[in-house]
């Protein structure tokens, strides 16, 4: 038979092995992607195929970290990335980011949307409307100009209500084939509206995060999913481990109300727990979140 596989023992194959895994670790000290979080970035391991099931409370700024995180990771390993949103209309999602480069207040940018806001912030304005822009629109402009490069690697999709794991999967694969790269960082905010809707959360929280695991092993891409502790009362961050099995990464984000109170309102102190971890460590880490800049920065 001419295309027989050649059979090798692993203890012929474990020179060529050792090899590899050599000229791996000498160019990287991670495995996976790198997030822009440098201590996330050693816990995960980086980022690698798999679900991550990212939990948190409601306007406790999941939405902000999971495009922060996709943002960061396209930028440096120049991998497209899609944002797949229910509830955040792409003009918001866009707002978040251009709020975190430029650092303006995400208000201040909103009020310029009377110009008509043109793909990320660039007005378009009518003849001799120029003046009327404050000099914050130049730096806003200047932002964008310096990100477009990997900007240009971000898709967003705004998701009607009845979108199916199956209609997500399509996307991602037109994604590919547009971008030209198998290699595409997925995140799906408010994936629990993948379930139907006449299920409580606990119900559908199983069934959902087996889908999306299935899809990210059938794609062999990461998948960043979203979703909402909508519980009265307190859950212990590492209860979450214990009520669904299928992600290989859970994070929890909880506020931290003693070290908020050493921030100036309305930034928040964030704990994210990493509750399991399939490839690398457990543990917490510490963030402030700046709302109005839609930005988190890692607390050394």
């Amino acid at each position: 038979m001419s295309n027989r596989v050649e059979l090798q023992s692993e203890g012929a194959a474990l020179d060529a092995a050792l090899a590899e895994l050599e000229r791996e670790r000498a160019t990287q000290e991670i495995s996976g992607w790198e997030t822009g979080f440098a201590h996330l970035s050693r816990a995960l391991d980086g980022i690698r195929p798999g679900l991550y099931l990212l939990i948190g409370a409601p306007a406790i700024g999941k939405t902000s970290f999971a495009r922060q995180l996709l943002d960061q990771t396209a930028m440096r390993h120049r991998v497209p990335g899609v944002f797949f949103s229910f509830a955040e209309t792409q003009k918001e999602l866009r707002i978040r980011t251009l709020a975190r480069l430029s650092g303006l207040d995400q208000r201040e940018i909103r009020r310029g949307s009377a110009y008509l806001l043109h793909w990320y912030g660039v007005p378009r304005l009518a003849a001799g409307d120029s003046a009327d822009l404050p000099p914050s629109w130049e730096k806003l402009k200047r932002s964008v100009e310096e990100a477009r490069n990997w900007l240009e690697l971000i898709y967003l999709m705004e998701c009607p209500s009845d979108t199916t794991v199956k209609e997500i999967e399509a996307q991602i694969a037109a994604l590919r084939a547009r971008a030209g790269s198998e290699q595409i960082i997925t995140v799906i905010d408010d994936c629990q509206r993948l379930g139907p809707a006449d299920q409580t959360l606990d119900a559908r929280l199983p069934r959902i995060t087996e889908e999306l695991q299935q899809l990210a092993v059938r794609l062999g891409l990461p998948v960043l999913a979203v979703w909402p502790h909508l519980e009265s009362g307190k859950t212990a961050a590492q209860a979450w481990s214990e009520k669904v099995a299928n992600p290989d990464v859970i994070l929890v984000m909880e506020s931290d109300s003693e070290r908020s109170k050493k921030l100036t309102e309305p930034n928040q102190a964030i704990t994210l727990h990493i509750v399991k971890n399939r490839g690398g460590e457990k543990g917490r880490l510490a963030y402030n979140f700046f709302p109005s800049f839609a930005r988190f920065d890692e607390v050394p």
